[in-house]
This record gives C-alpha cells, sequence and structure tokens, in this order.
C-alpha cells in the first residue's frame, strides 16, 4: 500500500469505514475533498455534524425526523388505518418511490436475530402495539426484508399482532431471498406491495 502524508492516510481510513467503500475509492474520495476548495469542505463537514446534531427519531414511528413527528406522520394526506412495518428507515425509500403505498409506517430498528443477540425486546415493537391500541388500524403490512431475520420478524409480528384486530398482511416476494429492500426496484417493490398475502 503506497505511503500518504498522515492526515490524508487518516482521510482514507476513515473513508474506508463508509459501507461500500474499499481502498481505491477511500483514495478518490480524499483526493477528491484535497482538491476541492476549503469551503467545500466545510460544507460537508457541517451536513455530517447537523446528521448528528439535529436529527432525531419520530416520537410515533420511529423514522428519523428533524421534528417531533416525521414528514409522513404530520402529513395530512396519508390513510392513518394501514402501517407498513419496515426494519430500517432507509427501508421505506424504496416504498415511497412505488407511489403505491399511502398509510403511515412503523420502524423497528432491526429484525430478531439470536445469533446477533436481538430479540423482541430490542426492537421498537412495544409503539406498534400502543398504536393498535388507540388507534383503528385496518391492516399491518409486514415489509420486513427477505432474510432469514426477516422472516423471523414477520412471523413473530403477525403472531403478536393478529389477536389484536388488525388484517395482517406480508409484502409479496418479488424481492429475491437474502436481498435488501433499499436495492429494489420500482417495479419489484410495487408488485411485491400488490401481492402481499395474509399472514
Amino acid at each position: 500500500m503506497p505511503e500518504f502524508a498522515e492526515p490524508l492516510a487518516r482521510l482514507i481510513q476513515e473513508c474506508k469505514r463508509l459501507p461500500g467503500i474499499g481502498q481505491k475509492s477511500a483514495q478518490r474520495i480524499a483526493f477528491h475533498l484535497l482538491r476541492v476548495p476549503r469551503e467545500d469542505a466545510e460544507h460537508l463537514a457541517q451536513a455530517i455534524l447537523d446528521v448528528k446534531d439535529k436529527l432525531t427519531t419520530c416520537i410515533e414511528c420511529n423514522n428519523i425526523s428533524d421534528e417531533e413527528l416525521c414528514l409522513y406522520c404530520r402529513d395530512p394526506h396519508r390513510e392513518r388505518t394501514q402501517i407498513c412495518v419496515v426494519e430500517e428507515p432507509h427501508n421505506i425509500v424504496p416504498i415511497e418511490t412505488t407511489h403505491a403505498f399511502r398509510g403511515v409506517y412503523h420502524v423497528l430498528h432491526g429484525a430478531i436475530s439470536p445469533l446477533r443477540g436481538i430479540g423482541p425486546d430490542q426492537l421498537r415493537i412495544k409503539g406498534l402495539v400502543e398504536r393498535l391500541r388507540h388507534n383503528s388500524i385496518q391492516e399491518i403490512i409486514l415489509a420486513t426484508n427477505p432474510t432469514a431475520e426477516g422472516e423471523a420478524t414477520a412471523v413473530y409480528l403477525s403472531r403478536l399482532l393478529k389477536p389484536l384486530g388488525p388484517r395482517v398482511t406480508r409484502i409479496g416476494m418479488g424481492i429475491p431471498v437474502g436481498s435488501d429492500l433499499e436495492f429494489a426496484d420500482e417495479v419489484t417493490m410495487s408488485r411485491s406491495l400488490e401481492n402481499r398475502r395474509e399472514m
């Protein structure tokens, strides 16, 4: 590996810690940042700090938000009788790009994974149960990832939520098993929502 001045080497190391960034990509990013005006680098640094300092989780659905309620929870045009349950905030994006779902969301911030020591108590399930008890929810769409952990989470939630009254459905499996929702194209995601099934 080539030798770099210490500040540049440190920047490359930090860039490599980002998901999907290897040595060569980290070097390209670092050299790009070295070439841009200081003002551009400051804007990037400030944007990163703002994300850490100014974002929180929505008190209703656990999505990322810059206010008490996220964009979807404070949107008066959303269908509040339908909740789509996802593992992570970034899983909302492929669903929204289809324009096929107009309900609200609930973010679990993970999936059941005994091998990693993650059980139902580590997920944000309690808030979902509370929403069912205090609102007239007609349908819960389980849009957890089509992985072993996502399936285990969907089965657990189905057994927990069905006795509370709502229709519980699972997105259709137009998404390849072992994949992640963020990599699904719009057509696949749209068909998955249309082909959801009763749990």
